[in-house]
């Protein structure tokens, strides 16, 4: 597979990657976070990934620099399907790596997973093409899990990092079983109301070229560090376009791994807090309202294993919660 691969410094393509347009290419993010980066690219390979093969996917690994780049070792060892771009002298906000890598894109339909330090489960690949399938102006999503028994941001005050993300790693025996990251994981902030009431992002979001090009991509404005809301923004914007099916792949997932990122790394809760409002605030400059996550009518598609039968009882449990109480199961990250 060494020497397939597509290699990209700072936009400059060094060698030819495979020949054959793909359905779907994934653009993946990273920045200063090698060891996490390393997991997610893994479980997006063909080795890990059920139901499809090279052809018909490619993933856009973008990175941004730091002192801690992804290792050529690991580079060098990714499939023929894969390309790798590192920026230099990168922005704060991601909404450039995000923009190029989908410019590079082959695919008929482009994925965006803006954090790079979420691992997948085995069939989200084959979930997302049968998602298109669906409808030409099918807008696909996985929902969001944060490792470990609670969001990691909170998690952190209990002293859980690195090493015991490696403990519960080891304890499931990751990578063998990739739906076994259910049992040791939590619904993430902004999925926190569960499959049944709106969500307001998704960190794995796919669509059509021509939706892709009909948005304008991600929008460079929001120049936070981190992004601010620039997800939320996206996916909202996605979700509620006008003829968009929305199709939730509720049985698959993104699973965030500790790495010390601005919303979940651990900062003091009043550096959180701020940067929250900042984001709020940007927002609503930008957009001229206070954001609310899309409303929408989704279409739900999958096969359900057992590891996910405790999300799916309580996401059934917040939709009859939000019934009496409004609140209930609300975002916990806007």
């Amino acid at each position: 597979m060494l020497g397939r691969i597509r290699r990209m410094v700072a936009g400059a393509e060094t060698a030819s990657g495979t020949g054959a347009e793909p359905q779907l290419s994934i653009v993946v993010i990273i920045y200063d976070m090698p060891a996490q980066a390393a997991n997610t690219l893994e479980s997006l390979t063909t080795g890990y990934q059920v139901g499809v093969d090279e052809t018909d996917y490619e993933v856009i690994v973008v990175e941004n620099g730091s002192a801690n780049n992804l290792p050529a070792a690991v580079i060098d060892t990714l499939p023929g399907n894969f390309s790798y771009v590192l920026r230099k002298d990168a922005e704060p906000t991601p909404a450039h790596a995000i923009n190029l890598g989908a410019s590079r894109a082959r695919g008929s339909h482009v994925c965006i997973m803006i954090d790079g330090a979420r691992m997948v489960t085995p069939g989200l690949v084959r979930h997302l093409l049968l998602g298109h399938r669906l409808s030409a102006k099918a807008v696909v999503s996985v929902p969001g899990y944060h490792l470990g028994r609670e969001l990691q941001q909170e998690a952190v005050n209990s002293g859980y990092g690195l090493d015991e993300e490696r403990e519960l790693l080891r304890s499931i025996g990751w990578p063998a079983d990739g739906y076994r990251l259910f049992d040791i994981a939590c619904f993430s902030g902004s999925c926190a109301a569960g499959f049944f009431l709106p969500n307001s992002e998704s960190n794995c979001i796919s669509m059509p070229r021509g939706i892709w090009d009909q948005l304008g991509g991600y929008d460079t404005r929001f120049d936070l560090r981190g992004g601010g809301f620039i997800n939320l923004d996206f996916y909202k914007r996605a979700c509620e376009l006008p003829g968009v099916m929305h199709v939730i792949a509720l049985g698959e997932g993104t699973f965030h791994q500790f790495h010390g990122g601005v919303t979940t790394g651990g900062q003091a809760a009043e550096l959180r807090e701020a940067y929250l409002e900042a984001s709020k605030r940007q927002y609503r400059d930008l957009r001229g309202e206070d954001f609310s996550p899309p409303r929408t009518r989704p279409t739900y598609l999958g096969e359900l294993s057992v590891r996910v039968q405790p999300f799916i009882h309580r996401s059934s449990q917040n939709l009859v919660q939000s019934r009496a109480e409004p609140d209930a199961g609300a975002c916990r990250q806007c």
